[in-house]
């Protein structure tokens, strides 16, 4: 059997997320689970982080790849990132599942195309819906 090695890296820096729910790191991972779940991805490990006096890194090693956040409360500001290896698992559903539950008052994305060639940019369009259950 014959891999791809092609590849969607997402990256997105949020602003204006309530500081409680980026304060929360079991919110957080419950959130990622659900976000990595709706996009059809494989979790093999969950790892969080509550930092002191504020703050919080989850991560999630997926079959795929991987799914991120780590968060600054106090500024309102998250930056999450997930790339998927393969053409079976968008990683943009994960970050739409994100962005519907966080809500930020704005955010700016790059999507990476990889693995074949040079890498390519994007600027993806975000669809934000009822994607939150």
């Amino acid at each position: 059997m014959e891999y791809s090695t092609f590849g969607r890296h997402v990256a997105i820096d949020t602003w204006g997320v309530d500081f409680d729910l980026l304060n929360n790191a079991e919110w957080l991972q419950h959130q990622m689970v659900e976000a990595a779940e709706t996009s059809g991805a494989t979790i093999l490990g969950v790892q969080s982080k509550k930092f002191e006096p504020q703050g919080a890194t989850v991560l999630l090693l997926l079959s795929e790849s991987h799914l991120s956040i780590h968060t600054y409360p106090e500024k309102g500001f998250a930056a999450i990132d997930c790339y998927t290896c393969g053409e079976t698992v968008d990683p943009q559903v994960a970050i739409d599942y994100l962005i519907s539950v966080l809500k930020p008052a704005k955010y700016y994305a790059k999507k990476l195309i990889r693995g074949v060639g040079e890498m390519e940019v994007v600027n993806p369009e975000v669809k934000v819906s009822s994607l939150v259950r």
